[in-house]
C-alpha cells in the first residue's frame, strides 16, 4: 500500500515538534505528491492554532510549497463543540483553508457546560476507566459527529471514537451520505477491527493518514496497514493511496458558494 498524501500532520502551530517547511520537505522526501498541515482547532485550551497566527501560519505554508515545489494544503483538524455540531472552523474562515479535517478531543472550549460535561469530561473519564459508556453518552456523541457532518464541509473526520463513545455505523453512514471521508489513523488505535468491520460494510470511503507530530512519522502507515489487511478492507475504498486522490467536500463548497 503506496501512500499519495498525508492529509493529517502537525507542526510547532500546534503540538507538533516541527516547522512546516521541514514537514513539506520530508513528504517531498518520501516521494508523496501532497501534504496538508492540519493543526488543531482554534477552540483547543492547549495545543490549537491561535486566530492571531493563522495569516503567518499560511503564509509559511505557501512559502513551504514554493520552496519544495510539491503541493502544500492549509489544513485544520478542527473540533466538535457541542451535540448540535458546532465546530470551530467557522464559514468565514473557509476561503482561507484547503482541507478540513475534525474530530472528538478534550481541553476544547465547549459550546454549552452541559457539553463539557457530556460531550467533554464523561467521554474522557469512561474512556479512561472499564466503566462502560451509558446509551444516552453513545447517542449524545453519535448526535455530535452527525450534526457536524451535516451542518458543515468537513472533509475528513479524524480518529472516529478516540477518547469517545459514539456509533461508529451511524457516523459512517453520515459520511457516505454527505461525502466526508472516514480516516484510517496510523498513530492510534481508535476503531476495534470488530467496529471497522461493520463501518467498511456501510460503503463509506477512506482516507489513511499518519497524525504524524514529527517529520519521521510523516507518510507512516504501518499501524493502519496492519489493520486494513486483518479486517480486509479493499484498497479501492481508500483514496489517498496508489497514486489517487480524495474528492473533498470543502474545495467543492467553496467553488459554489465563494
Amino acid at each position: 500500500m503506496k501512500l499519495t498524501a498525508d492529509y493529517h500532520t502537525h507542526t510547532v502551530y500546534s503540538d507538533g515538534k516541527n516547522q512546516i517547511v521541514e514537514n513539506a520537505m520530508r513528504a517531498k522526501e518520501i516521494g508523496l505528491k501532497e501534504i496538508a498541515i492540519s493543526e488543531h482547532g482554534f477552540s483547543h485550551l492547549c495545543f490549537g492554532i491561535k486566530r492571531k497566527e493563522k495569516a503567518r501560519f499560511i503564509s509559511e505554508i505557501r512559502a513551504a510549497e514554493k520552496k519544495t515545489e510539491m503541493r502544500v494544503l492549509v489544513g485544520i483538524e478542527s473540533n466538535i463543540r457541542g451535540f448540535e455540531g458546532r465546530c470551530d472552523l467557522r464559514p468565514d474562515d473557509f476561503s482561507d483553508f484547503d482541507v478540513y479535517l475534525c474530530g472528538v478531543h478534550v481541553l476544547v472550549k465547549y459550546s454549552s457546560l452541559r457539553d463539557v460535561w457530556h460531550l467533554g469530561l464523561g467521554n474522557y473519564i469512561k474512556s479512561k476507566t472499564i466503566l462502560k459508556p451509558s446509551k444516552r453518552l453513545i447517542e449524545d456523541t453519535t448526535a455530535a459527529y452527525i450534526n457536524a457532518i451535516k451542518n458543515n464541509p468537513i472533509d475528513v473526520v479524524t480518529h472516529l471514537n478516540y477518547q469517545c463513545f459514539a456509533d461508529a455505523v451511524e457516523v459512517a453512514k453520515a459520511c457516505r451520505d454527505y461525502g466526508t471521508y472516514v480516516e484510517l489513523n496510523s498513530k492510534k488505535n481508535h476503531l476495534s477491527d470488530d467496529e471497522l468491520y461493520e463501518v467498511e460494510k456501510t460503503g463509506v470511503r477512506f482516507v489513511v493518514n499518519s497524525d504524524a507530530h514529527s517529520i519521521d512519522r510523516i507518510g507512516d502507515t504501518k499501524l493502519a496497514a496492519e489493520q486494513i489487511e486483518r479486517v480486509g478492507i479493499p484498497l479501492d475504498r481508500i483514496d489517498n493511496i496508489e497514486g489517487r486522490l480524495p474528492n473533498f467536500r470543502l474545495a467543492e463548497y467553496k467553488q459554489k458558494n465563494l
